[in-house]
């Protein structure tokens, strides 16, 4: 539009302009009678002027075609907007019905899935309702044995406090002996002196770790082994299931005593001299080992750990053999002797008589199972006797009724016609016991009802047992 315009403008100027110089010529002839070369001039001019005119509605021609097309192509495009419009309309249109559709798909789904699961977790509810009512006389018996195992628990706990307490005991009881060693000296030079301080101490360890002589331990027992030879152990250890742990007590004291009466201030030469008597004393408790291994004590018993325990009654005098020969452990490992001082003794004894306790709840808890089951077999047997004189009741009631029922229709009619003789004895109607009197309420409980194929009892152990 705007070309048209200026084209429009353009060509109103050059008439205006045409005009012009043609009244002026005109005006300038009959004025004052111009000149032909003017005139000639003028017709140039106006011949360029309509030169220019032409070529300027040539190009205004071109341009209205070219709007025209303009136009056109603006038309086609309009066109096409609106249908890309009314098409994205549509899509958008397809889209929503699309996601409603989706959506509601979805809702019936989420529903479903909902309802299923609400149905699922009902199901799941009636049959853990099944299995906690079948169960619950065996959650009550179960109650009952935690409530022991609880007690057994806080007894345990009682007893470790104690055995802290012991341990505690034992290292003051240990340090003090440790101060009386020094005293002790003189007496332990004599070896008859020596074994019985020996044997003695070992008793009161095993005492002090809660043991009985001749219920859990014995001492010098006389045994035969398999090649006829007669032992003497100084102490048998009883363990649960029979086995016993032989125990013999050695004190080699001699050289330590000496290695001990040498300071650490002393000479070179006297330290050098201690040395050798500290290995000296490690040769002797080697030779002792030795001896151990060769009774192979074991050997003399049904059930026993194929070991020997030495006991070693002071803590200092199996330390300083150790530290004087490093491979003495090791020896007496190879020669299936262990050995001990008075506190790892004391613990291994404080394992067995633990060990015994334990032996003893484990019998009473066993003992108690047992009486569980045979307490719950015997309800279930007076079930089975229930039911079945519940059977016999109701067959019972049902020949009374025919009996009754026989009664009133054959024999009471025959007998009624001989009230005439004796009007003033009348027979009474037999009653008849109605049906739901007569039925026996059936016992539903899992106790008392009989078990079916698959049906579960408990054993000793804790395990089911198909009946």
């Amino acid at each position: 539009m705007v070309i048209v315009i200026v084209v429009l403008v353009v060509g109103a100027g050059l008439g205006l302009f045409a005009g012009f110089v043609l009244g002026r010529h005109k005006g300038q002839e009959m004025a004052r009678g111009v000149k032909s070369e003017e005139l000639e001039e003028a017709k140039t001019s106006l011949e360029n002027a309509r030169f220019e005119n032409a070529e300027l509605s040539a190009r205004n021609a071109a341009a209205q075609a070219q709007i025209e097309g303009v136009n056109q192509q603006l038309a086609f495009a309009k066109s096409q907007l609106a249908q890309a419009q009314q098409a994205e309309q549509i899509r958008i249109q397809q889209e929503r019905e699309r996601a409603a559709a989706e959506a509601e798909r979805k809702r019936q789904a989420d529903a479903q899935a909902a309802e299923a699961k609400r149905a699922e977790q009902e199901a799941r509810l009636k049959e853990q309702s099944k299995v906690l009512e079948a169960l619950a006389p065996v959650a009550k018996n179960l109650d009952t044995l935690q409530n022991k195992v609880t007690q057994i628990e806080e007894g345990r706990k009682r007893e470790m406090g104690a055995l802290g307490a012991q341990l505690k005991g034992l290292n003051d009881q240990q340090a003090r002996l440790d101060k009386e060693t020094s005293s002790l000296s003189a007496a332990l030079r004599n070896n008859k002196v020596r074994g019985a301080w020996g044997e003695a101490q070992l008793k009161n360890i095993v005492e002090s770790a809660g043991l009985l002589e001749h219920v859990d331990f014995d001492i010098q027992v006389v045994v035969t082994d398999a090649d006829g030879r007669t032992l003497r152990p100084d102490m048998i250890v009883h363990l649960p299931g029979g086995k016993t742990i032989p125990i013999d007590a050695k004190v080699p004291y001699a050289d330590y005593q000496r290695a001990c009466e040498i300071p650490d201030t002393a000479s070179p030469e006297d330290i050098a001299r201690r040395d050798d008597l500290l290995r000296a004393h490690a040769k002797a408790l080697r030779e002792h080992v030795r001896a151990l291994g060769e009774k192979a004590y074991w050997n003399a018993f049904d059930v026993a750990p194929d070991f020997v325990v030495a006991f070693i009654p002071n803590e200092a005098l199996l330390q300083a053999a150790l530290e004087a020969d490093p491979t003495l452990m090791d020896d007496a490992f190879s020669r299936k002797v262990a050995l001990t001082s008075p506190v790892t003794l004391w613990a291994v004894l404080k394992s067995v008589a633990y060990a015994w306790q334990q032996q003893s709840l484990t019998d009473d808890a066993k003992q108690l199972f047992d009486l569980s089951r045979e307490l719950y077999e015997r309800f279930s047997t007076l079930g089975d006797y229930a039911i079945k004189l519940g059977t016999q009741i109701t067959k019972t009631v049902s020949a009374y009724n025919k009996f009754a029922s026989s009664l009133e229709r054959r024999v009471l009619p025959t007998a009624r016609k001989l009230q005439k003789i004796e009007p003033t004895k009348i027979i009474e109607e037999v009653p008849i016991i109605e049906s739901d009197k007569g039925n026996v309420s059936e016992l539903s409980a899992p106790e008392v009802v009989p078990a079916d194929e698959g049906d579960t009892h408990l054993t000793a152990s804790g395990d089911s047992l198909e009946s």
